[in-house]
């Protein structure tokens, strides 16, 4: 009982440290991203963007590869078998090797060849492309080789390590900036030349605190066949998932180009950008639980496995819902003060996307359920078959002669009939119990949502502008902080919270 205390205790602990890292990291990010476009200027932001978008290209890869590493670390740590864990590491770290090769030499052959022969690039900045993109694959292949120190402070829970790297790496990237504005050079070159700089220096940083702080991350050549093969096998599994979700965020965007043009895919990069930012507090909450989710599975005390998969999830909710509410109710007039101009359709976007990710906020301590589990290629094949059903619909549906909406719509329905195929799929996996979790779980979230919605949206109903913002905020805050706190918690939840407030 007293582990399940302390280690609730660090979940709280790294929650915070996270949420301090993502909101000084958002506010740079919006920060230098406008401030880059206009000292770069739109030819060079687009090249830039365009040629060094293989880091973005290879970011759904890097994502494969964490989860893979961090499962496999975590697994053993909970079972405090650091043999296993060291021996993990440096075969992980071999693998990270052989991929960032491969990922060399198809760059250097075949992206190389595309860049030059194909890219419709304006001549005198071909020199300039040239550039980029070679320091767009180091940094790719950096990034890819600091994937198993980054999965393993996250795996012994060092979040706020974790968080102040983080930290540095933003006020890097913004210092990079500032020196922008200064000196007479090609400012696209040296943009690419400081931010490889960036993230080699990150990267080095990362290294020398693993090996300082943890004894299982000394790296030691040995070739393990099976080991190799359970690594890459679960990496290629969590990458197929991973396809499938970029395929139908890319593949979705092209078909409203197809059909709408443009100005419907800048709609898409608003909702998108508010949808994400408001989601990365989150996602940062959940980073912090995971760990604890696999750890128990690991151990194999399942009382306390499933109260962190049904506390994550509800949780997850309930602070996404918390942020996403004054959002959905005054998104047109928030839409007009951030950007001025509106695209046709942002705010239907905007609102189903937010809808969207309420919906993963809850799923997703359960595909880390999956994740610990360690057998996740049946469930993979079956959710990313489902999840690629967006296509085949939109498409169909925007022949009908359908409205951009409806796009956002599908992905929204389907996203609900994923989870329910989830929640089924983890009944017969791993003997959750699916009344109790729906009971104590969905019920709770339906009548919080029920109870919180109404009264906000008279109030902006009646009140606009500024002060229509500003009460509805304040009012949803208020009616969601009241259901949550009655409905949406158990007695002994609202107790704890209480003993942490006051010890506060």
């Amino acid at each position: 009982m007293n582990n399940r205390i302390e280690n609730n205790k660090r979940i709280a602990k790294n929650t915070a440290m996270l949420y301090m890292r993502m909101l000084l990291s958002m506010a740079v990010s919006f920060y230098t991203s406008r401030i880059v476009l206009n000292i770069l200027g739109v030819d060079d932001f687009g090249i830039y963007n365009l040629v060094g978008g293989i880091v973005v290209l290879f970011s759904f890869l890097n994502n494969a590869m964490a989860s893979s590493t961090q499962r496999f670390l975590n697994f053993e740590l909970g079972r405090e078998n650091l043999d296993e864990v060291k021996r993990i590491f440096s075969m992980s770290l071999t693998t990270h090797l052989s991929i960032a090769f491969v990922v060399l030499v198809l760059s250097e052959t075949v992206g190389l060849w595309l860049l030059n022969a194909h890219m419709n690039l304006p001549a005198d900045r071909m020199n300039a492309a040239n550039w980029v993109y070679q320091l767009s694959v180091l940094s790719c292949c950096i990034q890819i080789m600091r994937i198993p120190y980054q999965s393993s402070i996250i795996a012994y829970e060092r979040m706020s390590f974790y968080a102040y790297i983080s930290i540095v790496e933003v006020l890097l990237k913004l210092l990079i900036v500032i020196f922008l504005f200064f000196g007479d050079f090609d400012k696209l070159i040296y943009y690419s030349i400081l931010s490889t700089v960036v993230v080699t220096l990150v990267s080095y940083i990362y290294k020398i605190y693993c090996i300082k702080a943890f004894s299982t991350c000394s790296y030691s050549f040995f070739w393990d066949i099976k080991l190799y093969r359970m690594l890459v096998g679960f990496s290629g599994w969590n990458l197929f998932g991973s396809v499938a979700n970029v395929g139908v965020q890319q593949g979705g965007n092209i078909l409203l180009n197809i059909f709408y043009g443009v100005t419907v895919n800048a709609a898409v990069g608003v909702a998108n950008q508010a949808s994400m930012a408001i989601y990365g507090f989150v996602s940062n909450f959940q980073i912090a639980f995971n760990p604890s989710i696999i750890k128990s599975y690991a151990i194999g005390d399942r009382d306390y496995f499933m109260d962190l998969i049904f506390k994550a999830s509800k949780y997850s909710y309930f602070l996404l819902f918390m942020l996403s509410l004054p959002i959905l109710i005054c998104c047109g007039f928030v839409m007009e003060v951030w950007l001025g101009i509106v695209p046709s359709y942002t705010v239907s976007f905007c609102r189903l996307m937010l809808l969207f990710m309420l919906v993963d906020s809850a799923a997703a301590p359960l595909w880390t359920s999956v994740q610990a589990t360690g057998k996740i290629r049946n469930y993979q094949i079956m959710i990313g078959c489902l999840v690629l059903t967006n296509l085949p619909l939109a498409y169909t549906a925007l022949c009908l002669g359908m409205s951009p909406v409806c796009v956002f719509v599908i992905r929204l329905l389907v996203n609900i009939i994923v989870f329910t195929v989830r929640l089924i799929y983890l009944g017969f996996k791993i003997d959750l119990p699916i009344l109790k979790y729906t009971i104590q779980v969905l019920m709770k979230i339906l009548f919080v949502t029920i109870l919180s919605v109404p009264l906000p949206w008279v109030v902006n109903y009646y009140y606009h502008g500024w002060l229509g913002l500003i009460l509805t905020s304040l009012i949803a805050f208020l009616c969601t902080s009241l259901s949550v706190w009655f409905v949406g918690l158990k007695q002994g939840e609202r107790k704890a919270l209480v003993r942490t407030i006051l010890r506060k």
